[in-house]
């Protein structure tokens, strides 16, 4: 296999990438200020006129994520991917020159890897990479033309086509190329959303649901059945694709839309990636921005505050060795400590085999210093990091929905020897 540009960029503190890093800060709207131009340098990295595709290896570390730029001079198909080495899962986001999500995706390259296929008017964009639990992962990025090579083989899933005629959501069945089936009990969306509107139905029975916006407006969509495992994906009126989610909350899928959408028709696609005939509750409301906060918190995928405004225990200056024991949920349980001097803390979560804990621990900048979900060959989580002097929040949860149980926390420090 011929690669026509190979390049290692390493997005932990410390290690140098041989790809140019981008010059301007408000590339992608400042997305891309850390990011790498794939083909070695701006010139070099046009996709529209490129001989070959264009390819990057890239480390992420420490819940990071690696970001990699293109030119586009004239619109072209373009294929953007991503595979990890080693089982690594990776998640991909496609900005344009704004800062605007044009592409999502997980799993649509098959076995994990992550590819997206788009055609694109001419500007700059950003392709981040993720891992998708926030394990460290060695991964190829790739940004080709749809007819050059591809990174992945991509999944049996057939191609979704676009609406026949822009705006008309009229036929029946056939994903978002037809749709009849609006929300709020078959009347269209009058852009007021506050109290949300739902709609329940197995994929069989409805494949996409359409929906209108009076005027602009962020918005928010989810689908909720687990067994069903849920993907939605969505179209504006044109068909042109808007953004998609697989997993955001368990199996259940979350998109958020945080810049307001135009007044129009809107297509959601519905696909059921477990079980077709299982009822799955779908539901568009107005985004709420201090909701997708609590939301992370309660996932454990961002560090509350720590002025008092969010529930958080305060152990204090951590002893040598401290036991706390906790009734856990699915919703993140918080706790801070301090340390005075420089040493390294081991934190253990013991179910005694009773549920799935996992464990995050953020310094009290909300950067996360480590997580961890089985450790030892068993479904408990174990942390060791070196701290330096300040304040550290650790959160458990349940792993799976629904799920509680008594969790013992254990919590050791260790001194540097003189």
């Amino acid at each position: 296999m011929t690669r026509q540009t190979l390049t290692m960029a390493m997005t932990a503190a410390g290690l140098a990438g041989i790809a140019l890093p981008a010059a301007a800060q408000d590339i992608c709207g400042g997305a891309g200020a850390n990011g790498q131009w794939i083909g070695g340098s701006e010139a070099a990295s046009d996709v529209s006129v490129s001989d070959n595709y264009m390819e990057q290896m890239a480390l992420v570390l420490m819940g990071n994520e690696y970001v990699a730029l293109f030119n586009v001079s004239a619109p072209t198909d373009v294929r953007v991917e991503a595979a990890g080495r080693g089982g690594g899962d990776p998640v991909i986001d496609l900005r344009d020159a704004g800062g605007t999500i044009v592409l999502s995706d997980d799993d649509s390259g098959g076995g994990g890897a992550s590819r997206g296929e788009m055609t694109l008017n001419p500007g700059t964009y950003c392709l981040s990479m993720a891992s998708y639990d926030g394990s460290p992962m060695t991964g190829f990025v790739r940004v080709g033309r749809t007819e050059q090579e591809a990174l992945t083989e991509g999944t049996s899933m057939p191609p979704v086509s676009p609406p026949e005629t822009p705006g008309d959501f009229t036929g029946g069945g056939g994903g978002c190329s037809a749709v009849s089936n609006y929300l709020a009990d078959g009347g269209p969306i009058d852009g007021s959303l506050d109290m949300g509107a739902s709609v329940t139905a197995s994929v069989d029975q409805v494949d996409a649901w359409g929906f209108s916006l009076g005027t602009a407006q962020a918005i928010t969509i989810t689908a909720e059945n687990p067994s069903a495992d849920p993907l939605v994906t969505l179209y504006d009126g044109s068909g042109n694709y808007l953004g998609e989610n697989d997993d955001f909350d368990g199996l259940n899928s979350r998109l958020d839309m945080t810049s307001p959408l135009p007044a129009g028709d809107y297509c959601i696609e519905m696909v059921a990636l477990s079980d077709t005939s299982l009822p799955i509750t779908v539901t568009v409301s107005g985004f709420d921005p201090a909701a997708q906060l609590a939301s992370l918190y309660e996932r454990g995928e961002a560090a509350p505050p720590m002025d008092g405004s969010y529930p958080i225990t305060n152990m204090g200056a951590l002893g040598n060795r401290v036991r706390q024991d906790l009734q856990t949920t699915d919703v993140t349980t918080w706790m801070s400590f301090d340390i005075d001097a420089p040493g390294l803390v081991v934190v253990e979560a013991i179910s005694n085999g009773i549920g799935d804990p996992i464990m995050v621990l953020y310094d009290d900048f909300g950067r996360l210093v480590a997580e961890n979900d089985d450790y030892g060959g068993d479904l408990d989580p174990l942390i060791a990091a070196r701290v330096l002097p300040g304040s550290y929040l650790v959160g458990v949860r349940q792993l799976n929905e629904g799920e509680t149980g008594l969790v013992r926390m254990l919590f050791e420090r260790y001194m540097p020897a003189q």
